[in-house]
C-alpha cells in the first residue's frame, strides 16, 4: 500500500533544515499511524514534486528515517516503514499502560513467577538483608506482536492476584494497586550497553546489539520501598523522553 504524504506544513523561513522539517512531519505521522507499518512513500521524484522541494532535501530527508529505523529501503520495492519506535516519558507509569494508551497493543509472555532470595543489588535496592525472600518476575514484553522490552521485577510482598495468567493481561502496577498499594514516588536511572546473548534472543535482535536500561525502586505512600525493577528496551524500537524547564 502507498501512503499518501502531504500536505506538509514545511517554514522556508525557519533556521531548522527543510530536510529535517519533512523528517520530523513523518516521524510524527509514523508515531500517530497515519502512515502505517508496511506502508510504502511515494518515490523520491513524486514526493518532490509534491511538496514543492528539490529531490536531494527529500533524499536527506527519508535517510535520516532510515538511520533512525523507521524506514527501509528496497531494491525495486522502494521505501516503506518499518515500524514506530515506542517513546515513553518519564514518569511513574506502566509501560502495559503506556503501549496501549498509544495502540501499540502489547501483550506479555511470563518467563518466571516465582520467590527467591534477594541477591546483593536487591537488597540493596530494598532496603532488605541479602538472602531476605521476594518475589522475582521475568517478563517479555510485545508491542504490535514484536518483542520489546524484557523486564525483572522484584516485590518485598506478596499482592493479591499476582499470577502467571494476570501478568500476561494487565501491566504489574494496575495489580499492585488493585491490591490497595499506593505507588507514591520512585528513584531510577537509565543508561546503556550491548545486549547479551540470551537477551539478543529473547529480543530478536543480534548478539551486542544496543539496549537502554532502566533501573527503578517504587516507594508507598509510607515510604516504604515495594518494587524494584531492572529492564532492558530495544534501542531501535524505544526510547525515553523528557520535559526540560529553564529556571
Amino acid at each position: 500500500m502507498t501512503s499518501p504524504v502531504g500536505p506538509v506544513p514545511i517554514d522556508r523561513s525557519s533556521p531548522v533544515p527543510l530536510y529535517f522539517q519533512l523528517a520530523q512531519y513523518l516521524e510524527r505521522a509514523i508515531e500517530a499511524g497515519e502512515i502505517g507499518q508496511g506502508d510504502r512513500l511515494d518515490n523520491e521524484l513524486q514526493l518532490a514534486a509534491q511538496l514543492g522541494l528539490s529531490r536531494p532535501t527529500v533524499r536527506r530527508a527519508i535517510q535520516y528515517l532510515v538511520e533512525k529505523g523507521l524506514l527501509v529501503r528496497k531494491r525495486g520495492v522502494g521505501t516503506s516503514v518499518v515500524h514506530a519506535k515506542v517513546r515513553r516519558g518519564v514518569e511513574l507509569t506502566s509501560l502495559y499502560d503506556d503501549l496501549a494508551r498509544s495502540g501499540q497493543r502489547p501483550t506479555t509472555k511470563v518467563l518466571f513467577n516465582r520467590v527467591e532470595p534477594a541477591n546483593r543489588a536487591v537488597a540493596a535496592a530494598l532496603g532488605l538483608t541479602e538472602g531476605t525472600p521476594v518475589i522475582a518476575l521475568e517478563r517479555l514484553r510485545y508491542a504490535l506482536d514484536e518483542p520489546i522490552a524484557l523486564m525483572r521485577n522484584y516485590l518485598v510482598k506478596s499482592v493479591t492476584g499476582l499470577t502467571t495468567e494476570t501478568l500476561e493481561q494487565t501491566g504489574l502496577y494496575e495489580l499492585i494497586r488493585a491490591d490497595g498499594i499506593r505507588l507514591h514516588a520512585a528513584v531510577q536511572s537509565i543508561g546503556a550497553r550491548v545486549a547479551a546473548g540470551p537477551e539478543a534472543r529473547l529480543l530478536g535482535e543480534t548478539k551486542r546489539a544496543p539496549v537502554l536500561t532502566m533501573e527503578r525502586t517504587v516507594y508507598d505512600d509510607h515510604g516504604d520501598a515495594i518494587e524494584y525493577g531492572s529492564h532492558i528496551y530495544r534501542a531501535s524500537r524505544y526510547y525515553f523522553e523528557q520535559s526540560l524547564l529553564a529556571r
